[in-house]
This record gives structure tokens, C-alpha cells and sequence, in this order.
């Protein structure tokens, strides 16, 4: 075939496999994350698929491997949403219990008092707040509030359509590139004009930084969650302790760090009187969470894995407003694969060895 083209054909061909990739990537970009999400996943579950791969026949080790997959996702978050369902409950029974014994109308004329007070210190501003411009607000809130859950009620209706598509499309991709990994990974080799020794380093960076996502970011996260919420609920508030724990959780996979919760929570302890408890949660943050990932890190995430932290901190929230929640994810990903690139281009055209090249790009300090 290739005696039967001429360089300026070989040429026009090579500009035509680059459009039609554009042109599939732009006709499936509605689909990028579904089809992201999907990859990752069968790379994740691809150990398992192989083991069982080995003593099962194919279809029934990819029926086995989706299980476990679907599993692995729908548990852990059926037991959050479980956990914080009876946590709620829980604040919500506290609440009335506390609203039975308060005097609501001293309280009411406490909160107008303490607010006038604080805005008569701020200067410039000569604001009044009474008990009527306070129930007006309230009640804007609560109409603001109210047509929201209505929009959300009306858009459910036309999203369960478009989740079950979106499921389909899944398991369909998901399987396939569970059963048909190694076709893809040999096409990706052969489409790239780097060559096969640059296809599999971006390959192994991206695979790294997925386990380190997945199994390193979320795992640390976790855990100085639970730490963070802890050290609340034994500072002496014993109220929303698995609220807590899944909001300090997201704030450390951001990664923004359930510091900024868990210091100002801990200097309104002691503001407000409990000056041991508040110095607690203050001082364990500051000794025993953010050690956590100093500890933690280094076993749980691979060394290919390790981005700058301005980087990781700029991919997630990028990753994030472009693709949503999934961005977490994705964004630490794409931000890996612009590193690498500067690292090969480096390694090319400067000389730099790739893999001293590769460390110093991702993890130096800015």
C-alpha cells in the first residue's frame, strides 16, 4: 500500500486522518466525560477483569467485573446518603427540641439587637434592621428556595431519560474498552507520530494519576475527613458528625483542606466560651490533619502522580468548571498529559533527561 502513494498523497492523507479525528472528536464531545469516565473505569477494573479472565469465560468475567465496578460506586455513596439522611434527622429532632424550649420572640429581638450593632460599627454603611425587613427576607428566601426544588422537580422528569441513556452508553463503552484494551492501546501507538516509547509514557503517567486520583487523592481526603470531624465532635459538638465528615472529605479532595471549616469552627468554640475545645480542634488540624497527607502520601500515590500542588489545586477546580464533579478527576489528568508534553519537548529539543526532566516539572516547588 505504501509504494502505491506518492509523498504529496502520503501528505493529503495524513492532513485527512487529522481532520476526521477533529471532526469525531468535536461529533463526541457531548460524550467526552461519559466516554472518560467509562476509560477509567475498565483501567481501574482491568486487574480484576484479567484474574477472572483466567478461570471464567469472557463473558461472564465482564459480567462479574461490571458488578463489582457498580458495586464499588453504589454502596459507598448509598452509605453516605444513608449516614447523612440520619444525620440530618438527627439535627433536625435537636432543633426542635431546642426551638420548644427557646423563647423565640426574646431570641428574635436578641439576633435584630446584635445585628444593628454590628452594622453600626461598619463605616459607610447606615443600615436598620427590624423584625419586619428580617420576616420579609425570610420570606424571599424561603419563595427563592421554593421555586428552585420546583425547577428541580420539573427537570427530573426529562433527566431520567437522559440518565438511562447515559447508563447505556456506559456499560457499552465500558465494556468494550474492558474487553478490547490491548486493540486500543496498539491503535493509539500507531496513530501517534511520536512513536510507540512516547505513547507508552503518556499511557503510564495518565494510569498514574488515575490510582493516584482514585486511590491516593480520595483515600487521603477521606481520612482527614473523618479526623477533622472528629476532632469537632470531641471538642464538644456532638451534632453532624457524618455532615462533617463528608463536607471536610470534598473540601480535601478540592483540595482546599478542611482547614478553612474546621480553624474558623474552632476559633468560634472559643469565642464563644469553649476555649479547650476550640484550641483542640484549632491544634489538631494544624499537628495531626495536614501531617496526615505528608504520611500518607507518599505510600498511596504514585511518584509518576505527583503534580505541584498550585497545579493540582488549578487542574481540579479547571477540571471541575469545565466537566463538573467529574473534573476532580479529569482535570489532575489533562493537567499530567500538558506536563508530560513539556517534559518530552524539553527531553528533545534541550536535551533534558526525560525522567529527571518529568520529576522536576511535576513536583518542584514554584
Amino acid at each position: 500500500m505504501n509504494a502505491e502513494f506518492s509523498p504529496a498523497q502520503k501528505r493529503a492523507l495524513a492532513v485527512a486522518t487529522v481532520v476526521v479525528l477533529a471532526f469525531a472528536a468535536y461529533f463526541l464531545h457531548r460524550y467526552f466525560v461519559l466516554i472518560t469516565v467509562a476509560a477509567v473505569g475498565a483501567y481501574l477494573f482491568t486487574p480484576l477483569f484479567r484474574r477472572l479472565d483466567r478461570r471464567l469465560p469472557t463473558g461472564l468475567a465482564v459480567t462479574c467485573t461490571l458488578l463489582s465496578a457498580l458495586l464499588a460506586v453504589i454502596v459507598p455513596i448509598g452509605l453516605v446518603i444513608l449516614l447523612a439522611v440520619v444525620e440530618v434527622s438527627r439535627m433536625v429532632a435537636h432543633v426542635a427540641e431546642w426551638v420548644e424550649r427557646t423563647n423565640l420572640t426574646v431570641l428574635g429581638d436578641r439576633i435584630v439587637h446584635t445585628a444593628n450593632d454590628l452594622l453600626a460599627r461598619v463605616p459607610l454603611v447606615h443600615t436598620t434592621v427590624t423584625g419586619e425587613s428580617l420576616r420579609k427576607a425570610m420570606v424571599t428566601v424561603a419563595q427563592k428556595v421554593g421555586e428552585w426544588f420546583l425547577h428541580v422537580l420539573q427537570g427530573t422528569a426529562g433527566s431520567v431519560v437522559g440518565a438511562v441513556t447515559s447508563a447505556v452508553i456506559f456499560l457499552y463503552v465500558f465494556v468494550a474498552l474492558l474487553t478490547h484494551r490491548q486493540q486500543v492501546v496498539a491503535l493509539l501507538r500507531r496513530l501517534n507520530p511520536l512513536g510507540a516509547e512516547v505513547t507508552d509514557l503518556y499511557l503510564r503517567k495518565m494510569g498514574s494519576m488515575v490510582r493516584g486520583t482514585v486511590g491516593g487523592h480520595f483515600v487521603i481526603a477521606l481520612c482527614q475527613g473523618i479526623a477533622g470531624a472528629a476532632s469537632i465532635y470531641i471538642a464538644g459538638f456532638r451534632h453532624g458528625f457524618f455532615i462533617f465528615a463528608i463536607l471536610l472529605t470534598a473540601l480535601s479532595i478540592i483540595p482546599l483542606g478542611g482547614g478553612i471549616v474546621t480553624i474558623p469552627f474552632g476559633i468560634g468554640m472559643i469565642l464563644y466560651g469553649n476555649i479547650f475545645g476550640g484550641a483542640f480542634v484549632v491544634l489538631w488540624h494544624l499537628i495531626v490533619v495536614t501531617n496526615l497527607d505528608n504520611f500518607l502520601r507518599p505510600i498511596l500515590v504514585p511518584r509518576d502522580a505527583r503534580l505541584n500542588p498550585a497545579l493540582m489545586l488549578l487542574s481540579v477546580f479547571a477540571g471541575i468548571a469545565m466537566f463538573g464533579p467529574w473534573g476532580i478527576v479529569i482535570g489532575p489528568v489533562l493537567m499530567i498529559v500538558v506536563v508530560t508534553t513539556i517534559d518530552v519537548y524539553l527531553a528533545v529539543y534541550q536535551r533534558v533527561d526525560l525522567d529527571d526532566g518529568g520529576e522536576t516539572a511535576a513536583t518542584a516547588a514554584p
